[in-house]
């Protein structure tokens, strides 16, 4: 059944594109904290490990809002590894080493990264595809990652 939400079904299928994208952003950036979760070593291994996991947790939910938010347009979220490569911005590289330093530099450029990317979407949601609930969404999914950005580099010297 379609949607009858007030948004015309072309302006919420380029919303969907949008948040497809965002999602599977978010899918890899989960994927990436939680690599660095299971494999950082050195002596800060146990806050780490558990700092870490906070943060691939908090992605967790964040993946699951915006799979629901594409729902709620009426259009079926990607969920496949395959769709999620052809979709993020990211790209999966092994660290050069695993301590929590490496990690976090790591972690932080790709908040950083997403932040830009949800920034620049907010207005185009809202003045493109005329969908102010959306972008009311992306500007508390980067407000998220604003965040997690700050707990990442409060870790840096």
């Amino acid at each position: 059944m379609d949607a009858s939400i007030g948004i015309t079904m072309e302006r919420r299928r380029g919303v969907a594109l949008t948040l497809s994208t965002i999602l599977a952003d978010e899918f890899v950036l989960q994927t990436k904290t939680r690599n660095a979760h299971w494999n950082v070593q050195g002596r800060d291994f146990h806050n780490k490990h558990l700092f870490f996991e906070s943060q691939y947790r908090e992605l967790d939910t964040i993946i699951d809002e915006v799979a629901e938010r594409i729902r709620s347009l009426g259009h079926f979220a990607p969920a496949s590894l395959k769709e999620y490569a052809a979709l993020t911005h990211f790209s999966e590289q092994a660290p050069e080493d695993n301590d929590s330093l490496t990690y976090i530099k790591e972690l932080l450029g790709d908040h950083e990264s997403m932040i830009l990317h949800l920034r620049e979407n907010i207005a185009r949601v809202a003045d493109e595809w005329h969908d102010a609930g959306t972008s009311d969404f992306v500007t508390g999914l980067m407000k998220e990652h604003e965040k997690m950005a700050w707990m990442l580099r409060a870790h840096l010297p």
